[in-house]
């Protein structure tokens, strides 16, 4: 073995040594390493959305477009949906009273004595 060989198999053997101490120290590390995969990943993304839009601005204004256009179908069904939607709430039901033959309620009077007629004339010809 030439010493190239065994100074790559040591740092190897280093490395490992230190990613399981690593994660018995620290036991979100698993979590830490994928959080900064996934930003790496976010950051080529979007240096690949960048470069796509300078090379392609007619695709970039027509998709901005379409979305535009499917967030506003999905906002004004919504809005229909609520419009038609049972109303929640509280309520209680409300009996109807009996009502006699003369229009009244059967509660109205109960004293006998009959309510004095009204005038038919108009109070701006008596004044």
């Amino acid at each position: 073995m030439s010493k190239l060989t065994t100074i790559t198999d040591r740092a190897l053997e280093l490395a490992s040594q230190a990613g399981t101490s690593l994660r018995h120290a620290v036991p979100s590390a698993d979590r830490l390493l994928q959080t900064g995969a996934a930003l790496g990943v976010a950051r080529t993304g979007g240096k690949l959305a960048v470069n796509f839009v300078r090379r392609n601005p007619a695709v970039a204004v027509a998709t901005g477009i379409g979305v535009g256009l499917l967030a506003l179908v999905a906002y004004r069904k919504r809005k229909r949906d609520q419009a038609n939607a049972p109303i929640e709430g509280k309520s209680r039901r409300v009996e109807a009273r009996k009502v006699n033959g003369a229009g009244k309620t059967s509660t109205a009077r109960k004293t006998g004595t009959p309510r004095k007629p009204r005038s038919t004339a108009s109070h701006s010809a008596e004044s």
